[in-house]
């Protein structure tokens, strides 16, 4: 990955346009190009306005940043200087996006069963995180195979699948920090639960990196891209950004809580405090001040998922941020459209979901495709099935409810397993049967 060209030097744009600056500033140039926040290696092959040079332009830009820029003194860079966010139109137009659908009502869902809808779609996204946050760092199984290892609980069996179900099961332990304010060794504990059994050196999952281990941050043909704090600063810089992460609502240090979400997800892949899983642990902890925060909707959105479609733009991020001041409003921005896209996949699932069941549900309707090959009681049992796909069912329920003898009610539960739209499975001496995953699906 080509690093990108950083900005000319901000004393430097000044001595030298310093007698033009009155000119530059009638432009009334603000901190976003077209509500993009623009980079200068990116910038500088954009035409700037009428009467102005790339560098004038820049610097233009620069002096809106500096009027809106927050210093954010617990994020620090390498050289102890703080970290900024620039909190412009646009990005405050989507921290207003994001906050409102991830504290609000999923789009649609009022017309499926809230307790079942909860337990599914989270389900799947935290099979989805915990597929992609792994393999954006190096896990080689198949989406497929995940899934199937996943919902069958079997034992991973190799170093890629132990990766996934880590990260699984640590998203779904990470409510129990939620009541708590965040701690080093907390921390420690996602990151040892989230390495377990991946890392060559074992004695590595919950621990810093220790100076001799020389971490640094590679793209795949080995051009380093960024050198992380020494190890010895570690210790405190973990714990002003437990405390960063911990501050409240209130105050004159208000921070929007998305953007503190963030930017804890930026400072851990910034200062690298491990030998390896730094990416899943930054991710974890950005779930986990999102929750606290009181952003359920979070627990249904894969953001690795969306980063997996483009992961150098996410690393770009982080460059763009280190080359240009220590200002990690490009990270920030990147985060909001990565939110913004995950929000809506969510969005666009649960309504190719509600498309299926409206479609299969029109397949079970007398004189339909289906009335002929199945009768009333399968019709009624298969349409009972999508509304709660987990229910299991059983012979003597289906004879009461239908008002059946024991052998008609048999026939019916094995005509459709037989059709493998069911399938039976035995609780003691007991037949159960539960519908096919996908069943909307199977029908059409």
């Amino acid at each position: 990955m080509k690093p990108p060209v950083a900005p000319p030097a901000w004393p430097e744009l000044f001595d030298r346009y310093g007698e033009q600056v009155g000119a530059i500033l009638s432009n009334q140039l603000g901190a976003e190009v077209r509500g993009k926040y623009e980079h200068w290696d990116h910038l500088r092959h954009l035409t700037p306005p009428a009467g102005l040079s790339a560098e004038q332009w820049w610097l233009g830009i620069k002096f809106a940043r500096q009027a809106l820029g927050r210093p954010l003194p617990p994020l620090r860079d390498k050289d102890g200087n703080p970290f900024k966010v620039v909190l412009g139109d646009s990005i405050q137009r989507r921290l207003f996006l994001v906050a409102r659908d991830a504290a609000g009502a999923l789009q649609g869902a009022d017309r499926i069963p809230s307790d079942v809808m909860r337990e599914r779609y989270l389900m799947r996204s935290l099979m989805e995180e915990a597929m992609t946050s792994s393999q954006l760092e190096g896990a080689a199984t198949t989406t497929q195979v995940a899934k199937d290892m996943l919902r069958t609980g079997r034992a991973p069996r190799d170093h890629g699948e132990r990766m996934i179900v880590n990260n699984f099961l640590t998203m779904r332990e990470l409510k129990r920090w939620l009541d708590s304010p965040l701690t080093p060794d907390a921390v420690f504990e996602i990151h040892r639960m989230l390495t377990d059994g991946t890392l060559q050196d074992p004695g590595a999952a919950g621990r810093f990196r220790r100076a001799d281990e020389n971490i640094v941050v590679q793209d795949e043909i080995g051009t380093l891209l960024h050198s992380p704090p020494p190890a010895r600063e570690l210790p405190q810089r973990l714990q002003r950004l437990c405390d960063f992460a911990n501050q409240g609502d209130d105050g004159e240090h208000f921070i929007h809580p998305v953007a503190r979400a963030i930017l804890v997800h930026f400072q851990i892949g910034y200062d690298h405090p491990f030998v390896d899983g730094n990416g899943r642990t930054a991710r974890a902890l950005f779930y986990w001040v999102m929750l606290r925060a009181g952003f359920w909707m979070t627990e249904y959105l894969s953001i690795s998922s969306v980063l997996r479609r483009a992961p150098q733009q996410y690393t770009r991020a982080y460059l763009y941020t280190e080359s240009d001041d220590s200002d990690a409003t490009y990270f920030v921005a990147h985060q909001l459209d990565v939110l913004l896209k995950a929000i809506a996949g969510v969005h666009a699932y649960i309504a190719r979901k509600q498309q299926a069941q409206s479609e299969a549900e029109a397949l079970l309707k007398p004189g339909s495709r289906l009335a002929h090959r199945l009768n009333h009681r399968q019709r009624t049992l298969l349409l009972n099935a999508l509304k709660y796909p987990d229910k299991p069912f059983t012979i003597a329920v289906h004879q009461r409810t239908h008002g059946v003898v024991y052998d008609t009610a048999r026939s019916d539960l094995l005509g459709l397993v037989a059709a493998k739209l069911m399938r039976q499975d035995r609780r003691g001496k007991q037949h159960v049967f539960h519908a096919v995953a996908n069943l909307g699906d199977k029908l059409k």
